[in-house]
This record gives structure tokens, C-alpha cells and sequence, in this order.
């Protein structure tokens, strides 16, 4: 078999590679070095040539392990998934293994394959629209949608991790599940949390906030030493560790039960796609929202684009996103549950009616006039990786916000992620809560392909700047035919649909001044943290780059 082809998931009865003590002290502190660094940070770039093992790109720490497998001989798949289990430990207010979920974008080299992967959270069957009652100002009241433990349904990370595992990457799930096994045994990322260190008063817990946390990632060790011993997540959904977690719900007056977690699967789903400029965009559905990325790039296909002066390329692409944005928060929901125009908004028709709004307020030199209710989210972590061969994936997993719900299931180590959050709280939306409904969240990994071929994986973190810096990359690699340095490294905008437009910090002044005379209030601040890495099937280069603002 050609070493390209993946082959089928092989049985192993070898133990699993182990990272030494003093390389994993190493990588943490090269993050913490990374961290001290992060706001001054303008690129990180790795290359690779073809005699190498190609690119991983996203937490430091993961990353180098998810390197470290593809020295090993692992493929884009085991290197992404091994990453993401162990960002779960080296991030643990961004994500974790009881994060609430999150989505991936996988292709096989040479284009055999492209899928996506859907591991979003799904609302206990108790969940009702009105669930939450509402203040003044129609959001959560006392923030219980939020935090607590109403906030958190069916956490959906490890299922996903395992799905995209079991049918696409080369090594067990008890090989890749080392590193992180080992971060938690380090310790170094024992940290306490305020809103969770702090309660569960009267439980077995011992009392110092500090000594909290570091029982809390020796249970979570043991979880995953369990979870590795039996080769499968199968008892976290569907077994003891279930029962533990269903019991803690009921004990903290949360909504999660044993029937929820023994319903919940993740779920291979067809990517939305969309030809532009001779490449395609591959990128996850519902109710993920590359549908609102898409839709944008689709506006500014049928303006053409590219053939606009600089100044209305600025302009343009404000409007197409803004436009992309109020559909989303007015149709966007779970697709088993509502109907969204899916098919509508990626239609030539309706791009080249919402160009025409686009070229009028170019003309006019004004805002598409558009009413929106603005929608903020923080969190996540996405790492991208490709392998020698060219298989690429793109994974993105979440808390939510930091630390989620900022509650925990102490007897297994598990901080919830709060999906509940990313439900409208308004009763009689598309989305609202729901019984067993998934929420519509900001991830939104995409492939891009060449005459079928993938060439490109991208995905960011950072809440509902994440869409935002996608569509800004992709319009600068896919749209532009940038490299990927400078697709990476370009100024961005960031809006919610309103009037209200954050530029990044490190944009002209004359980009300020340029909107605020087209009407809009504009702020300056960073923007989303973008992984991607880029594949040459000539010549056999990976190229990995990620950019925070």
C-alpha cells in the first residue's frame, strides 16, 4: 500500500509511546514563554521540507506533540487529535476533556476524501426554550445560561477527538492519549479557578483553592489513564464514568442525564463548499458556522471581487460580512430542529442580489442598513496539521467562554464546558434552547482545495471573532492568491453585523479614519488567533504559520 493511503485502523497490543519528565517540563515551558510573549506576537511560522514530517500548528505545547507524532510516523489525523487532547491539559480555560465541543475539517492527500466531523454539544432532553429566565435586556438573568450548571449540556470533545481517530488517523486512541496523560502527572498546569475553586463547599474536596486544583488534575489523569487502559471513550457516554457524571448534574441541580450522555454520538457531516477563484473551500455545516463564511466569500464572488479598487475591496468586505452576519443571527439554529435557507444563501441568486446591496453602498458610500442584535463569545483552541503525504485536518474544541461553565465533576477532574451559552436564551428563535438540540457556536474549520487536491487548513479561536478572521484569511489566500505569510499577516476586521467595527491594532490609522467617515464607530483591538498550514503536492513542502492580534 502506497504510504499515502491511510489504511485501516490497526489493532495495538504495544504499549504507547511516553514523553520523558524532562520533555515535557520542556514544552510547558516553552509555553509559558509563549504566553509571555503573546500579546507582542505577530507571526509564528514553521516550514518543512519534503524530506521532514510536516506541520502542526496551534497551543505551543500540543503542537510540539502533535510534531512529535508525526515523527513518529503518525499522520495529519493522530498529530490533530493527540494535540487536541493534549491542549485539553495545556489550556484548560480554553478547552478540556469535558469541553462542550467542537468541529474538524479532515481531507485524505490527494482529495480521496474531504469530511467534517460534528462533536457540538447537544441540550439535556430537559431543555425548554424558556428555560432561562430573561432580564431587562433579554439576555440570561443572573448569567445562569452562562455559568453554573445549568449552563452546561452533553460535553462532545473526547467523542469527536475519537471519531476523527478511529476512522482516519493510524494510531490508537491509548497512543495519543500519553502526552496529555503525562501533562496532568507533571502538574504544571494545576492552576485554581475563580467560580470554581471557591464553591462546592461541604463535598470531600480539600479546602485550599490551590490544593483543589492539583487534586483535580491528578482525578483528571486517572480519567484519561482510565480511558487509555480501555482503548475507548465508551464509559465516559455510556458506562461508570457516565453514572459519575450524570450523578454530579442531579447533586448541583444541573439538567444532564444518564439517557443524555448514553444519546450522545458524534457525527460525520457533509462539508458546504464553494468554488472561488479556482480553488474550493471546504468548510464544516451547521451547526458549526462556516455557512456564514461562505456566504460572504459567495457576495463578494458574485461582486468580483478582486477586480475592485483597494479602497472598495475594504469596504466590500466589511458589508458582505456584515450582511452574512445578520442572516446568521436571524436564521442560523440545529438543523434537525429548524429550517435554515442553507441552499438559499449559498445560491448565485441570492449572492448576486446581496452584491447589488454591497456595490449600492459602495456607490452611495454608506453601511448596508441593517438592523442586528450583537452576539460575543470568548475561547477555543484550533490546531492545524498536514503530513508528509499531504493529509491535512483542522480541529476546533472549546470550553466556550474561560473555563466554560466554571463548574466540575471534582471526582473525575472534569471543568464542563457551557454550551448552553450558545443558545439564545430568548424563547421562539431558531436558536433557542431546545430538547436534545446543538447550539450554533463560532467554529469554523475549513480545507481548501486545488484541482481537488488539499492545499490549505485554517481555523482560530477566539469566539465570534473566529468567523471573522477565517473569511479574512481565506479572502486574502483563496480570493487574493496570497501566500500563506501574507494571508496570515494582513490587517483584519471584525464586526457582529452592527455598526459597531473593531479594527486590529496593528492596522494604518487611516483605516480608522477611512470607516468612521462611512459611518461606523470604530474601536481598535485584537482579533482573532488563526492556525493554519499549507501543503505544495509538487513539491512536497508543509508550511505551518498562526497569528493572534
Amino acid at each position: 500500500m502506497p504510504p499515502s493511503v491511510l489504511p485501516p485502523r490497526p489493532v495495538f497490543d504495544s504499549a504507547p509511546r511516553t514523553y520523558t519528565r524532562r520533555e515535557i517540563l520542556a514544552l510547558t515551558g516553552k509555553a509559558v514563554v509563549a504566553g509571555a510573549l503573546a500579546p507582542q506576537l505577530a507571526l509564528a511560522r514553521e516550514e518543512h521540507s519534503a524530506e521532514t514530517f510536516g506541520a502542526v500548528v496551534g497551543n505551543v505545547v500540543a503542537a510540539k506533540i502533535g510534531e512529535k507524532i508525526l515523527r513518529e510516523g503518525g499522520n495529519a489525523i493522530d498529530a490533530a487529535v493527540g494535540a487536541a487532547f493534549a491542549a485539553c491539559i495545556a489550556a484548560p480555560s480554553s478547552c478540556g476533556i469535558g469541553g462542550y465541543g467542537g468541529h474538524a475539517m479532515i481531507a485524505l492527500s490527494g482529495g480521496k476524501k474531504i469530511t467534517a466531523i460534528d462533536f457540538n454539544s447537544i441540550a439535556p432532553a430537559a431543555a425548554r426554550p424558556d428555560m432561562f429566565p430573561l432580564d431587562a435586556n433579554g439576555r440570561g438573568q443572573g448569567n445562569v445560561n452562562v455559568h453554573g450548571w445549568l449552563a452546561a449540556g452533553v460535553p462532545g470533545t473526547i467523542a469527536g477527538l475519537e471519531l476523527a481517530l478511529g476512522r482516519y488517523g493510524t494510531r490508537s486512541l491509548r497512543d495519543v492519549l500519553a502526552p496529555a496523560i503525562q501533562l496532568c502527572d507533571a502538574g504544571t498546569h494545576a492552576a485554581p479557578v475563580k467560580g470554581i475553586d471557591d464553591l462546592a463547599r461541604g463535598d470531600s474536596a480539600p479546602a485550599s483553592p490551590g490544593e483543589r486544583a492539583k487534586q483535580r488534575t491528578l482525578a483528571l489523569g486517572r480519567l484519561l489513564k482510565t480511558l487509555a487502559a480501555r482503548n475507548t471513550t465508551e464509559s465516559f457516554y455510556r458506562g461508570d464514568i457516565a453514572v459519575t457524571i450524570a450523578r454530579a448534574f442531579q447533586r448541583h441541580g444541573g439538567l444532564v442525564t444518564v439517557e443524555d450522555l448514553a444519546a450522545y454520538r458524534a457525527r460525520e457531516v457533509e462539508p458546504l463548499t464553494l468554488d472561488w477563484n479556482g480553488v474550493t473551500l471546504h468548510t464544516a455545516p451547521l451547526t458549526a458556522t462556516g455557512l456564514l463564511v461562505l456566504e460572504a466569500c459567495s457576495i463578494l464572488k458574485a461582486l468580483d471581487w478582486t477586480r475592485l479598487s483597494e479602497p472598495q475591496r475594504l469596504h466590500a468586505k466589511l458589508e458582505a460580512l456584515r450582511i452574512a452576519w445578520a442572516d446568521r443571527l436571524r436564521t442560523f439554529g440545529d438543523p434537525e430542529h429548524v429550517k435554515v435557507p442553507v441552499e438559499k444563501f449559498l445560491s448565485p441568486a441570492y449572492a448576486g442580489e446581496m452584491a447589488e446591496k454591497v456595490a449600492t453602498a459602495l456607490q452611495e458610500r454608506k453601511p448596508v442598513a441593517q438592523e442586528v442584535r450583537a452576539s460575543r463569545a470568548g475561547g477555543t483552541i484550533n490546531h492545524s496539521a498536514t503530513d508528509r503525504h499531504g493529509n491535512m485536518m483542522a480541529v476546533t474544541i472549546t470550553h466556550g467562554g474561560g473555563y466554560g461553565a466554571k463548574v466540575a465533576v471534582e471526582e473525575l477532574g472534569l471543568i464542563l464546558g457551557h454550551g448552553m451559552s450558545r443558545f439564545d436564551p430568548r424563547p421562539g428563535l431558531p436558536n433557542s434552547p431546545g430538547p436534545r438540540k446543538r447550539p450554533v457556536d463560532n467554529m469554523c474549520p475549513t480545507i481548501v482545495t486545488r484541482d481537488g487536491v488539499p492545499v490549505f487548513a485554517v481555523g482560530g479561536a477566539g469566539g465570534t471573532r473566529i468567523p471573522n478572521g477565517v473569511y479574512e484569511v481565506l479572502l486574502n489566500y483563496a480570493g487574493l492568491g496570497a501566500p500563506i505569510e501574507a494571508a496570515l499577516s494582513a490587517p483584519r476586521l471584525d464586526t457582529n453585523g452592527t455598526l459597531r467595527l473593531n479594527v486590529e491594532k496593528t492596522s494604518p490609522r487611516s483605516t480608522d479614519a477611512f470607516f468612521r467617515e462611512l459611518g461606523y464607530e470604530v474601536s481598535r483591538t485584537g482579533s482573532a488567533y488563526i492556525s493554519a498550514v499549507s501543503f505544495d503536492p509538487k513539491t512536497g513542502r508543509a508550511t505551518g504559520m498562526a497569528r493572534g492580534g
